[in-house]
């Protein structure tokens, strides 16, 4: 994404992952940087959810099934946590088909698994 395609609310959240990846560095399970996420997050005052379920749509009918999200923050970003050493193009493909079929707008991959933060921003029109 060019820089005039992002926005305060992913710098914000962006720059918390940083913090994060400072201050633990790679190596852990995702789940260590979800908690850790959800504290710097709130040192923030970044508005979120945890492991929200959103609904999920089909030729615009809702499915009985559910997608959980990692994190939503400011009620519109999606993030997607791996702690991966490589992200393959189905980890991108799956943050992708997530915001189709919840009909949201913004979302961020947030890889913890390499040395320096791995981040990927995704907005669908």
């Amino acid at each position: 994404m060019g820089a005039d395609e992002r926005d305060p609310e992913t710098y914000a959240v962006i720059g918390a992952a940083m913090e994060v990846h400072r201050v633990l560095g790679h190596g852990f399970m995702e789940n260590v940087y979800q908690e850790a996420l959800a504290l710097e997050l709130e040192e923030r005052g970044i508005p979120f959810r945890r492991e929200v379920a959103l609904d999920v749509y089909y030729k615009g009918r809702q499915l009985s099934g559910s997608y959980r999200a990692d994190f939503v923050c400011f009620d519109s970003l999606i993030l997607e946590l791996q702690a991966v050493s490589n992200l393959v193009a189905a980890h991108k493909a799956q943050l992708i088909h997530y915001l189709r079929a919840t009909r949201s707008q913004k979302g961020l991959l947030l890889n913890f698994g390499l040395p320096s933060l791995d981040f990927q921003r995704y907005v669908l029109s």
